[in-house]
């Protein structure tokens, strides 16, 4: 394994995760935001008021993006699944070689 394939491998995790995650992080601000303004319009300092309607955003976008996470996460995973023969045959030098994995069984 050399390293850019590992700097690639962690650099599509992390975009994954601030994909998946960046739906909820955009409601969350903006719901924080919406709450500050109010509060501060007028005057309540309530600490348990941002909470509230956050969870209950957060979660509402939880459940509508649900499948598309869920379809992207597959995605990726499946694409580690199906790849990863490929990366063990690497490593172990039988593709840069031009072994057969076939080959070495007998």
């Amino acid at each position: 394994m050399s390293t850019e394939f590992v700097i690639d491998f962690g650099r599509k995790a992390m975009e994954l995760i601030l994909l998946l995650s960046l739906p909820m992080l955009l409601v969350g601000l903006a719901i924080g935001l919406i709450v500050s303004v109010f509060q501060a319009t007028t005057q309540i300092q309530e600490m348990t008021l941002q909470f509230i309607p956050k969870i209950v955003c957060i979660s509402l976008v939880v459940v509508v993006a649900g499948p598309w996470l869920l379809d992207k996460l597959l995605e990726y995973t499946e694409m580690i699944l199906v790849s990863f023969p490929d990366w063990v045959r690497s490593a172990a030098g039988l593709i840069t070689t031009g072994l057969d994995p076939a080959d070495m069984q007998r």
